[in-house]
């Protein structure tokens, strides 16, 4: 059983379902599964798939998961006793070989939004450890513990960079769940105070760990269906958001419609009120040079906010990009793959996204084209209008 808890998932996911339920509690999506490898065959493992998944359905929180998450000064009680009652279901998960006949798979989850909000990490990590250990069933980890010890030797001991700090976000595209808990104990043990979290809530908890995370694309997405017209949609997610945590979770996602729409979008109030925001995708040092900036037109002292980098990150990269905007604002990184599948086969470039809620299709327009997806081109020739978005050729 690859998913021993419903903990074994990423802190946004929990974050993101508290405001779906207080605000939004009839919102049905569809999320859609999509491997970015050419030429992996996934579907030999579609019935091992749907195993892990029908046991990941079994499990609920226990009363000792419960009081963990009620630790959290942000999470209100009567998700708690949501929660008491919740699991996922299988009736919402379909799992078949995409019509094309070429080794793809196609998993859709279809449903409330509400109930199945909690699949799509778990999901991925089910879809990675049933791919690796058929594919790699007597793989040593003598190579990945290489790897991940040169990392930290990399950032802990390079002089003028101990004030440097990552955190690990992996969970979604790790080898294994055993290999991610142990990178991250590793992490812990011999970084210290450089490690400041993890995204995983299960491992935060086991390991004594700060659980880090705010929100995803799919809450700003789902606004397009959900907020009171279209061009105000980002605007109503990050008010919607407000709303709730009045002041906590205060990191905002910058690229659902691209950096151009977000600045348009996150104005001075913006600014003022929440605490930073979050890379993923595009250029991050142009992205970091034009927030900063944007700041300081809005008379905010950068200094003060936070700039989460989280997109494909590895040390070298966050070594470069701290040596840049080091003094110049607080700084946070966040490393995936590159930590918890840095073990020799290459890693799958897998992601679960939302195309559809309310019967409406939604779509993420980032500043890295292939990082778009949604299935109505109409659509996304729509938005592209709406917000002012030009067409970018991957």
């Amino acid at each position: 059983m690859i998913i021993s808890s419903l903990l074994d998932t990423d802190l946004y996911k929990f974050s993101m379902m508290q405001v779906v339920l207080h605000h939004y509690p009839a919102a049905q999506v569809e999320y859609k599964f999509k491997c970015r490898n050419p030429g992996v065959d996934l579907v030999p493992y579609i019935e091992e798939i749907r195993a892990e998944i029908e046991a990941l359905c079994s499990l609920r929180f226990s009363a000792e998961e419960l009081d963990y998450l009620r630790s959290w000064r942000f999470i209100k009680s009567d998700f708690i006793d949501f929660l008491a009652l919740f699991h996922l279901n299988t009736k919402y998960v379909s799992i078949e070989p995409a019509a094309q006949a070429n080794g793809e798979i196609e998993i859709r989850i279809v449903g409330p939004w509400l109930h199945t909000i909690l699949f799509e990490v778990p999901l991925l990590a089910i879809v990675n450890q049933v791919y690796f250990r058929n594919t790699q069933p007597a793989l040593s980890l003598a190579d990945g513990r290489r790897r991940l010890r040169d990392k930290i030797v990399m950032l802990r001991d390079t002089r003028g960079y101990e004030a440097c700090r990552i955190a690990d976000y992996g969970t979604r595209r790790r080898f294994s769940r055993d290999w991610q808990q142990e990178v991250v104990t590793t992490l812990r043990d011999e970084l210290g105070d450089q490690l400041t979290g993890t995204s995983n809530v299960w491992l935060a908890w086991k390991l004594g760990l700060r659980p880090l995370g705010t929100l995803a694309h799919e809450y700003l997405q789902a606004h397009q269906a959900l907020g009171p017209r279209l061009r105000d949609s980002q605007v109503a997610a990050l008010e919607t958001w407000a709303r709730e945590y009045r002041g906590d979770l205060g990191i905002a996602l910058s690229d659902v419609y691209g950096l151009n729409a977000f600045l348009r979008d996150f104005d001075m109030y913006f600014c003022k009120l929440f605490d930073g925001t979050r890379h993923d995708s595009g250029d991050p040092f142009d992205w970091g040079e034009r927030v900063l900036a944007h700041y300081r037109a809005n008379r905010v002292d950068p200094t003060s906010k936070v700039l989460v980098f989280s997109d494909g990150l590895d040390i070298p990269k966050v070594m470069q990009l701290y040596a840049h905007f080091r003094g110049r604002c607080q700084l946070a990184f966040g490393v995936g793959t590159n930590l918890t599948n840095d073990v020799g086969p290459s890693p799958l470039n897998i992601v679960m996204k939302m195309i559809r809620c309310n019967g409406q299709p939604v779509a993420k327009l980032s500043d890295s084209p292939g990082k778009n997806m949604c299935e109505d081109e109409a659509y996304v020739t729509y938005l592209r209008q709406v917000f002012d978005i030009p067409l970018v050729i991957a």
